[in-house]
């Protein structure tokens, strides 16, 4: 063989071999894993359920925070979903210990009003009216101009007279995470009945393009130009010239933007912080806090949580002309053996004129919540923070609820309070109601000379006198100054009425005779039927 066939032959063979040689060595390669790759199983995450899609993207779109959703798209199982969208509900419940959720029963009650009243070639939940009125609820005053036309603007919007599109403003006192007083504004400009949200007061205004037509005053007088309106240039346009904070366009931005966010779940900050380690030292709110309890039945009691705050202590803001603080309260009850017992949360709000607020900032603000519990002992640990100052106070505090024997003269709590009156035919607020009495606990214990000091009390179980058919008891008030007696009243029975055997003691002490000092008020009961005598007693202390 030449040299030349054998160089060719030599070249076929290395040829032949790199073609087959990946066959091989796949083979070689395959036989090692002992597995074909294309065998093994792909991993595919599960198709999420409609109905699982449906609920965060439609039904709680608006109202779940992004952690929550973050948390939701993790979850592999859909035992797993249902259990986050229990916890979900749980969560926003204003009274986890009964059976309904009034929170969701009404959110979706919400939906169902969304779609009825501002569908307009798209569901009504999807609407921006139906956005708002989902998260936020019904607004506290609507204006509503459902055919535009003529309009004359106020003051704060440049005064002058123009035409409108249809237009809507909504108003809400107070939106929690958002403010108070807050103004929401909805433009129809093409006629078709969908409202949006206006991101300025110009929107609203069908001749804000038209040269020469719906000036402002200023415009009008010459003192601006239009023009510069239009551009966003001008007074109303750069954020100068605004007589309200709140039409200042980068409030405004603000505003909408805080709209936007999910709304906060009611207090669960508060709640996480009386489990956790909350940083209260740097900001701290100081309050007071009392306990009292006032019979109910043989095995119900109820025990009223009084909380009270020193309004200096308090950031009041101005809103529409009006001074105003807001508390958020949350409290737990809890049995000895760690069952909850109850909840209260609710926002406290303090208002006066700018006139008044020094005055007011010398008074207190007073919260109560009244609870009916079984005789036993309980725990209730109590958060109140400061909405503007982000103030915060926690306090801690066992209690025992008497049990009241049927056959034993007893009474409840000696309540002093900085207001007692009787509510008659008048329709109370339920707050610091007790029987026929508002009864305003003065925690405390601290009394300007000249405010009289009011003392309450029910006494239970006294014996009735067979001839009278009356409760036959000896009352006396009994004041005491280190250790004296400085003054002493016999109760007057006569033209007293009450339920049952439970009698009512409220009177009025005045204090413009008392020289400043500490006091103790001793009530002296004794039942004459049965004997039976009582002396509970409560200590205050009167100020210039």
């Amino acid at each position: 063989m030449s040299q030349h066939k054998f160089a060719r032959g030599l070249t076929l063979w290395l040829l032949l071999a790199f073609i087959v040689a990946p066959g091989v060595f796949g083979q070689k390669k395959k036989e090692q894993s002992g597995q074909d790759p294309q065998d093994k199983p792909r991993n595919v995450k599960p198709e999420i359920k409609k109905a699982y899609k449906d609920w965060i993207n439609k039904d709680v779109a608006y109202i779940i925070t992004d952690d929550e959703k973050k948390a939701f798209n993790k979850l592999a199982t859909d035992e797993e979903r249902e259990q986050f969208i229990e916890q979900f509900w749980r969560r926003r419940d204003p009274d986890p210990d009964t059976d309904e959720n009034e929170y969701k029963e009404e959110y979706y009650e919400r939906i169902a009003y969304a779609n009825e009243h501002f569908s307009s070639g798209k569901p009504g939940w999807m609407t921006d009216r139906g956005r708002i009125y989902i998260k936020f609820g019904k607004p506290s005053e609507i204006e509503t101009h459902p055919t535009g036309g003529p309009y004359e603007r106020p003051s704060y919007h440049g005064g002058g007279s123009t035409v409108t599109y249809p237009f809507e403003v909504w108003f809400y006192r107070y939106i929690d995470g958002v403010g108070s007083g807050i103004e929401i504004e909805f433009v129809d400009p093409t006629g078709s009945g969908e409202y949006r949200i206006a991101r300025s007061p110009e929107e609203k205004d069908a001749m804000l393009n038209v040269p020469g037509a719906g000036l402002t005053l200023a415009e009008s007088l010459g003192l601006s130009d239009k023009f510069d309106r239009i551009s966003g240039q001008g007074a109303y346009g750069n954020g100068q010239g605004y007589s309200r904070e709140q039409d200042n366009p980068f409030t405004r931005l603000i505003t909408l933007n805080n709209l936007e966010r999910a709304p906060q779940v009611k207090f669960t900050d508060l709640q996480a912080d009386l489990v956790g380690s909350p940083k209260v030292e740097e900001n701290p709110l100081d309050f007071s806090m009392r306990v009292d309890f006032f019979r109910l039945s043989d095995e119900r009691v109820i025990t009223a949580f009084t909380i009270q705050t020193e309004n200096k202590d308090l950031s009041f803001e101005n809103s529409g002309g009006i001074q105003k603080a807001t508390l958020n309260i949350f409290g737990r009850i809890t049995a000895l053996s760690g069952r909850r017992a109850g909840i209260f949360e609710d926002p406290v709000t303090t208002e006066a004129t700018t006139d008044e607020l020094v005055n007011a900032k010398n008074g207190k603000s007073a919260y109560q919540k009244a609870v009916a519990l079984p005789p036993g002992r309980y725990k209730v640990d109590v958060i109140v923070r400061d909405v503007v100052s982000g103030a915060t106070g926690i306090r801690n505090l066992g209690f025992e609820v008497p049990k009241y024997d049927a056959q034993t003269l007893s009474t409840s709590t000696l309540v002093l309070a900085s207001r007692l009156e009787a509510v008659g035919d008048r329709l109370p607020s339920e707050m610091f109601l007790i029987g026929q009495n508002k009864v305003i606990p003065n925690v405390s214990g601290i009394y300007h000379r000249g405010n009289d000091v009011g003392i309450y009390m029910q006494v239970y179980n006294a014996g009735v006198d067979q001839t009278t058919l009356r409760p036959s008891v000896d009352v006396d008030y009994v004041l005491t100054k280190d250790g004296k007696v400085v003054g002493s009243q016999a109760e007057d029975w006569r033209g007293m009425s009450d339920s049952g055997q439970r009698l009512t003691l409220a009177r009025l002490l005045p204090t413009s005779g008392l020289t400043p000092g500490s006091y103790k008020i001793e009530i002296r009961i004794r039942d004459r039927v049965s004997g039976q005598t009582l002396s509970p007693s409560a200590e205050f202390t009167i100020i210039q």
